[in-house]
């Protein structure tokens, strides 16, 4: 565990978090999707009221991952905390890393006095399945994602 710190990304980490967005879109197959901007998580994600949180993970001092959340409000649940992505580098998995991440995640639920966390997860990532499973998650094939893009 010495070789492995958790801390909160701050402003200056803006482009580091891109860049997991940008390697986790490519792992998705959608490089092309990614359109925010550096400008767009500086306003967001660092100000009075940011509309996102993020931590990031080193292991032997090197950058490994990141998760990135949000706060939702569910009609149905109340307060929930809705990861937004995960992601560890190819090199450092298998490490326990996105287990960390993801334990800060449900313990942040907690803190913040969440009903419980919501994510996606595409049909193909098995191993992502797999790591989910083991935590209990459940999965949902009849709610259908919707997206409008606005210009």
């Amino acid at each position: 565990m010495k070789d492995i710190i958790l801390r909160k990304a701050q402003k200056e980490d803006v482009i580091e978090i891109l860049n997991f967005v940008k390697k986790l879109a490519l792992f998705e197959k959608a490089p092309h999707a990614v359109s925010a901007t550096v400008e767009d998580y500086f306003e967001n994600g660092f100000n009075e009221n940011p509309l996102f949180f993020c931590n990031l993970i080193y292991y032997q001092k090197h950058l490994a991952g990141f998760s990135l959340w949000y706060y939702r409000f569910s009609t149905w649940k109340g307060k929930r905390l809705y990861l937004e992505d995960l992601y560890v580098n190819e090199e450092f998995r298998g490490l326990g890393l996105g287990k960390i991440l993801l334990d800060e995640c449900k313990e942040e639920a907690k803190r913040s006095k969440c009903t419980g966390m919501m994510w996606q997860v595409l049909d193909w990532n098995k191993p992502a399945i797999e790591f989910y499973k083991k935590y209990g998650a459940s999965f949902d094939s009849e709610w259908i994602n919707v997206n409008l893009q606005l210009k």
